[in-house]
């Protein structure tokens, strides 16, 4: 009986997983930096106003509007070479990007505001365009690395396993770069008889070093060790083509309601990243605790790994990425319930439980939401003709990057709400007005509840493929393959 195209360009190995969990290792070591410790590194060390770094990353955003298709177009039209068609990029970029994250933490404080600015603005912006250099070849490699669905989820959830992993060094340094305020041999005390702690710019610079030499290992992992078993051909250059293609992802509602879920889920998990920073620093009062939010949050990923690809393919991954989400979001309007009938707000031990809960909820879609895109992106290619992995990716990737900046504006309107504006007068008032930190605690809790919610009722009732749906595209796929593969 002859052996079906998928069973000859599928059989990945461990290596393969753990070299592809590398890439994203590495991705979110530097990534991580950007989102747990650039908005107050900017605001509080550079002492950029909220309302600035805010404006820079809406604008970093809106030209990832036109970086990321063009850069998907020139993937995708470059000719494959021995090393492959998508994993030469990651060796080519991983020192640039590495360098970018570096230059994004120089203390450029002496510098006048709109030196300041524009720094920050070009560091930012440049960070943005060398991470989507490596990060849309790597996301596309999982359909060339296998074409077995099954196997794809596998690679999912060895992905976001080493972007668990890759993800602790900045929550670590966003927890530990605050040094005493001296002065005179003695430490400044605050109007609470506290001393007064602020970060340091030169721990920050060195462990932000240490940070991007070991994310260019890790890129370089991922490179030795993954292998593209699927030929991909691209089609002839055609003049408009990206343009189709865009306006055809845009038609396709598996492709854009995964998106927009998976936009969601990235704003919510990013918002907690850094508005927890200030929540633990002036609301608890507890900012080394910040890390222990970090464990709770993805703690539960180490258990879920080992079964949530089993049964997402038994039970559907829609299904149990859905319900997981609907549990993390109970779990936060638990806590906002209880904050408004005045119960338990200043336990730091109930907030971690919270988010420990959240955790185990958020698991599911944190390690399967690669093979949700990567079903998406095969319903496309069965339904609806679009042979270009890389175009869809970057689009893909482009919309997870709004998530990003709803983050930000997220972390930052509720922080110009209460006044904060990084400044130590600014801070002893919010300190000393319990009004104010209480609304800080709410919008902690709040934000992601709805966020979680509505990803919630995106994957249940606008994503349409069940497991079902998936299964039979897997028999639609095989006959395309065979066609490509005889082409």
């Amino acid at each position: 009986m002859e052996q079906s195209y998928i069973s000859r360009t599928s059989g990945i190995t461990m290596k393969d997983k753990i070299g592809y969990a590398f890439g994203d290792l590495a991705s979110c070591l530097v990534f991580g930096l950007s989102q747990s410790l650039l908005n107050k590194f900017s605001t509080d060390i550079l002492g950029i106003s909220v309302l600035s770094f805010m404006i820079i990353t809406i604008v970093a955003r809106l030209w990832d509007a036109v970086n990321d298709p063009i850069w998907g177009r020139i993937i995708y039209n470059a000719p494959a070479r021995a090393d492959g068609r998508y994993r030469r990029w990651i060796k080519i970029f991983a020192v640039p990007v590495a360098i970018a994250t570096i230059l994004m933490f120089l203390n450029v404080s002496a510098f006048p505001m709109a030196a300041k600015i524009a720094w920050v603005a070009f560091t930012y912006v440049a960070f943005g365009m060398l991470y989507t250099c490596i990060n849309i070849p790597y996301g596309s490699m999982a359909h060339v690395i296998t074409s077995d669905d099954r196997e794809r989820s596998a690679l999912s959830v060895f992905r976001s396993i080493g972007s668990v992993i890759g993800g602790l060094p900045a929550m670590l340094l966003a927890s530990f770069c605050y040094v005493k305020v001296m002065e005179n041999g003695q430490p400044v005390l605050n109007e609470f008889g506290e001393p007064e702690k602020q970060m340091d710019p030169m721990r920050i610079l060195i462990f932000v070093c240490v940070i991007a030499a070991l994310a260019v290992l890790c890129f370089f992992l991922c490179y030795r060790w993954s292998k593209e078993r699927v030929e991909s051909k691209p089609v002839p250059r055609e003049k408009g083509a990206a343009r189709k293609v865009v306006k055809t992802l845009l038609k396709s509602r598996p492709f854009m309601t995964v998106s927009i879920a998976s936009m969601l889920f990235l704003a919510a998990q990013m918002f907690q990243t850094g508005y927890n920073t200030y929540l633990f620093d002036y609301y608890f009062e507890a900012h080394k605790m910040y890390i222990l939010a970090a464990v709770c949050q993805y703690l539960p990923v180490a258990f879920v790994m080992f079964f949530a690809s089993k049964l997402g393919n038994k039970l559907g991954r829609r299904n149990v990425c859905s319900y997981g989400i609907l549990f993390a979001s109970a779990a936060y309007f638990l806590l906002f319930v209880l904050s408004l009938l005045g119960i338990g707000t200043k336990n730091v031990w109930l907030y971690l439980a919270a988010n420990l809960l959240g955790g185990i909820g958020t698991a599911f879609i944190f390690l399967l939401n690669w093979a949700l895109v990567a079903d998406a992106i095969d319903f496309n290619r069965a339904r609806k003709g679009v042979n270009d992995e890389a175009t869809s990716y970057a689009f893909f990737t482009f919309v997870r990057k709004l998530g990003q900046t709803v983050a930000t504006v997220l972390i930052n309107v509720p922080l110009l709400l209460i006044g904060y504006e990084g400044s130590k007068l600014k801070t002893e008032l919010l300190r000393a007005d319990p009004a104010k930190l209480q609304t800080m605690y709410n919008y902690s809790v709040l934000i992601p509840a709805v966020l979680f919610l509505l990803v919630f009722f995106i994957l249940r009732f606008a994503y349409p493929l069940s497991k079902k749906r998936v299964e039979a595209l897997q028999i639609e796929k095989e006959k395309i393959l065979r066609e490509d593969s005889a082409a």
